[in-house]
């Protein structure tokens, strides 16, 4: 039975998965490509790296706080409100490793951390985001039950497209060109449905201690920028704080998956083959790694959740070997090609918005 189409090197292939039921059955191949990442030491923490890493989160808070009291009433501070919201896109890196127990070998103490950092830096819900990550690490691009292909603003296939009416269907229709101004809107959006989350009638486990820390938060990050600067440079500098996290966050997630297969509801995979077929890595090695926290061994970060970020190279060799012995496909891209490859997807899943009684001849031209 035919599998789900997968993107190729040169860009993705025409998305479907109607009738895409199946995968050839590999039940051992994860269990054989676990063993040797394990043998290998590559699920071993790595306590000085990620203690690096807080020094220089620290240090990069210190500066801006610094450059901000230095700077007084100036629009220059808009210059600190961008490099704050890099940096916070940074902890919500490590707050995504911590989550994943990627940093220390007790549950506990990963879950706390995740918790400080999600909450109380960055203001974002991490009991709404693990739910919806964990599902999403369940079954990537699988419809129905990956919440990251569900539709929001955008649309992500083609069914949910051709369902779009009214101003949706316009910005449906040039999906691909306005994803990434949109992702400017993401981080207010972040904040947004974490605080709905939490204010919702359905139970929350911990929800008044992540409450307490946004607060406390929004009294350390928010507030002091309201007391200390004239109102129009304050919310200008919440907003190009908050447009600078967005934009960084979804450059970030967007590569991974976007434009990889899409898996039907019903079809049947092995583990190994559902994860590597759906992911995609970006080329580039260290500095790829410290711009997109890790995010670049996507295919790696999916087989071995809780691996450290310092070991995904490493596993890299290990594993494309054995998807190439396996024939399983192992896609691998520059950053900039796979925004390429997201804005073509996106432009072509958007074609199914378009008017019904567009000319046939011309809506084909455009789908060539």
């Amino acid at each position: 039975m035919a599998a789900p189409v997968i993107e190729s090197r040169m860009g993705p292939i025409r998305q479907t998965y109607k009738g895409t039921t199946d995968f050839p059955p590999m039940a051992k191949a994860y269990t054989e490509l676990s063993q040797v990442v394990r043998e290998t030491g590559l699920l071993v923490r790595a306590r000085r790296f990620y203690a690096m890493v807080g020094a220089v989160l620290t240090l990069g808070f210190a500066g801006c706080v610094t450059g901000f009291i230095l700077l007084g009433d100036s629009w220059f501070q808009l210059l600190i409100a961008a490099a704050l919201g890099i940096l916070l896109t940074q902890v919500a890196f490590l707050a995504h490793e911590a989550a994943h127990k990627q940093i220390f070998a007790s549950g506990k103490a990963n879950d706390r951390l995740a918790l400080w950092l999600a909450a109380g830096v960055v203001g974002m819900s991490l009991s709404w985001w693990t739910s919806k990550h964990t599902r999403h690490h369940a079954n990537p691009n699988r419809v129905g039950k990956d919440p990251d292909i569900e539709i929001d603003t955008i649309s992500f296939i083609e069914v949910d497209a051709a369902k779009a009416r009214g101003l949706q269907r316009w910005i449906t229709q040039r999906q691909g060109w306005a994803f990434f101004p949109l992702l400017t809107l993401e981080g207010a959006n972040l904040h947004f449905i974490g605080l709905r989350h939490l204010f919702s009638k359905e139970p929350v486990k911990g929800r008044w201690t992540e409450l307490g820390l946004i607060a406390l938060r929004f009294a350390i990050f928010v507030a002091p920028v309201f007391v200390f600067l004239p109102l129009g440079m304050a919310f200008a500098f919440v907003g190009v704080q908050l447009a600078v996290f967005g934009l960084y966050m979804g450059a970030s997630f967007a590569p991974n998956h976007k434009g990889m297969a899409v898996i039907a509801p019903d079809a049947k995979l092995d583990f190994f083959s559902k994860q590597v077929r759906t992911s995609r890595n970006i080329t580039g090695g260290w500095w790829a790694t410290w711009l997109m926290g890790g995010l670049n061994y996507q295919i790696e970060h999916h087989l071995f959740p809780n691996m450290p970020r310092p070991h995904l190279s490493k596993a890299r060799a290990i594993v494309k070997e054995h998807s190439q012995t396996l024939n399983v496909p192992y896609v691998e891209t520059t950053l900039l090609q796979s925004y390429g490859i997201v804005i073509q997807y996106l432009n072509r899943v958007g074609l199914a918005a378009r008017d019904p009684f567009e000319c046939p001849m011309t809506s084909a031209a455009a789908r060539a």
